[in-house]
């Protein structure tokens, strides 16, 4: 089989996610480089990898993906390694339901509406800044809430609901706000200090 090939920029939090998948099984791929934000726009040749423009997008084979989260159970159930999926009904549905959650109610608030807006902004929108610390903190009880026994969210198994935290996460804690929050939820504090600490973190990281 051919190298695996995954369209995005290092800065995504998204691409990161599917890059970590690809580490942890100790899968060899290529990155191909792609600015969604670039001043000349998307090239149109990018439209056939993913039709609404967005990243990562992902071939193997001939076979084509979009959408992190199918991306990576892909990359789980193709590829030799360690599984990064329970094998119980519910074990899975737990893995779903936290992966369902940050989409829905951590990215935006954590990454954009706190990092992103604190560091890349002028002017913050203290207001924007206040609400997504507000959500954050909702999504940080609920991690605690939900989190197992064990080493990672899932108890000792590390699976994809901890590969797509921990990107997330990681850009949260880039702004002081982010990392004083993070310190008022021990256990996720010490779950992150635990998965930034393995290889597919270091290697994911964004060189300055």
């Amino acid at each position: 089989m051919t190298k695996p090939i995954l369209y995005g920029a290092d800065y995504s939090v998204y691409v990161r996610i599917a890059r970590m998948a690809l580490e942890e099984k100790g899968v060899g791929y290529e990155l191909v480089p792609l600015d969604i934000f670039a001043a000349e726009g998307i090239p149109a040749w990018y439209l056939e990898h993913h039709p609404f423009g967005r990243i990562p997008a992902f071939e193997h084979d001939g076979f084509r993906l979009f959408e992190t989260n199918a991306i990576t159970r892909y990359i789980d159930e193709a590829f030799d390694g360690p599984s990064l999926q329970p094998v119980d009904a519910r074990g899975r549905a737990r893995m779903g339901q936290i992966i369902g959650m940050l989409d829905a109610y951590g990215y935006r608030a954590m990454v954009w509406d706190v990092a992103v807006e604190r560091l890349e902004k002028t002017e913050p929108d203290e207001t924007l800044i206040a609400g997504g610390l507000s959500q954050a903190e909702t999504v940080l009880k609920v991690l605690t809430s939900l989190k197992a026994d064990g080493p990672w969210l899932l108890g000792d198994q590390l699976t994809l609901a901890d590969l797509h935290a921990a990107p997330v996460i990681a850009y949260f804690v880039k702004v002081e706000e982010g990392r004083d929050l993070l310190a008022r939820f021990a256990d996720m504090q010490d779950w992150y200090s635990r998965v930034a600490g393995r290889q597919s973190f270091a290697r994911t990281k964004k060189v300055a």
